[in-house]
């Protein structure tokens, strides 16, 4: 069974790691997948993106992402021919769950039936939103990508450049009307969060943001293949930013919920169940918790990577 895995493609940078990067992301993954079976370029292939755009859904345009989808199908296809004709897993880590999710449902149906045995995604960052994605767009992205020899502003400037940016920021469905920004002079909830980017000096992220989070934050379209969604679960992860003076130059204080450091558990709960309320999804749908995993580091530390990695072999023998 051949398994293709989303990385990140980027240089000199290393997504979700911060300084602690000394390794790329999936070199252990890959490493513990060579381990039990796995040969590269035979039955393990990597599909890298270019993280600064966001995967589109379905009927949306993308001029990067209709190029890869492209390439990604076609690698798909070889793999399964170089395979005996079998059906590809395909694995995928954080903002790689979301460009792996949406590979699948901008397929053609018949397509995915026919190549697609399972998709593995650990710690993904779906639309349903995240407060520490929030976080980042205000203070600077320096918990998620490390650039050395950048300060903080700068680095603010670069990310609000990116189409990636603006997605997973925290959605209504999920949030509510419960406060995710604090000041003294308003709250903020999910709903705000058009004036919220006005308040933060990121006017020009507010079309962006309607043309491409909004649709996606109510799209829960299933991509009926069998999915198992693999989450770290018990980390303290921020759900609630107070600036109370209003100054988003400086760092907020936080008010810390469940999840795995990243991803909020609420939004980890609301996507089991918009995938488990659609019938050709729920019978062939698994949801895996592990304890004390950290978003960035589910694929690293042995013995968090270990489950993981189980649920790949367990994929892999499902007939």
């Amino acid at each position: 069974m051949a398994t293709i895995s989303h990385n990140v493609h980027c240089s000199n940078s290393c997504y979700n790691l911060g300084k602690l990067c000394r390794r790329r992301c999936f070199d252990d993954a890959r490493e513990a997948l060579e381990r039990v079976g796995y040969s590269d370029g035979e039955t393990l292939f990597g599909a890298p993106y270019d993280f600064r755009y966001a995967p589109p859904l379905p009927g949306q345009s993308s001029e990067v992402y209709s190029r890869y989808f492209k390439q990604l199908m076609g690698l798909v296809e070889m793999a399964s021919k170089k395979n005996q004709q079998k059906k590809v897993i395909l694995f995928a880590h954080s903002f790689g769950g979301m460009v792996a999710f949406e590979f699948v449902r901008n397929t053609p149906l018949a397509w995915r039936k026919r190549y697609i045995k399972h998709l593995v995604m650990a710690a993904p960052t779906l639309p349903l939103g995240f407060v520490q994605q929030l976080k980042g767009l205000v203070y600077g992205p320096s918990e998620m990508i490390y650039v050395p020899q950048a300060n903080r502003s700068s680095m603010r400037t670069w990310w609000r450049s990116f189409e990636a940016a603006i997605v997973d920021l925290p959605s209504p469905k999920v949030f509510g009307h419960k406060p995710i920004v604090v000041t003294k002079q308003r709250n903020y909830s999910a709903y705000d969060m058009e004036e919220f980017l006005a308040a933060i000096s990121f006017g020009d992220g507010v079309k962006p943001f309607k043309r491409r989070a909004v649709p996606k934050m109510r799209n829960f379209e299933a991509p009926m293949v069998p999915m198992t969604c693999i989450n770290g679960v018990g980390v303290s992860t921020p759900q609630q930013l107070v600036y109370w003076e209003g100054d988003y130059d400086v760092a907020p204080e936080i008010v810390y919920g469940d999840g795995d450091g990243f991803v909020n558990f609420i939004s980890m709960l609301a996507f089991d169940k918009e995938m488990c309320r659609q019938p050709g999804q729920k019978r062939q749908f698994k949801s895996v918790r592990v304890q004390n995993a950290q978003h960035s580091t589910l694929i690293m530390d042995e013995w968090a990577l270990k489950r993981v990695i189980e649920e790949v072999l367990e994929a892999n023998q499902v007939s």
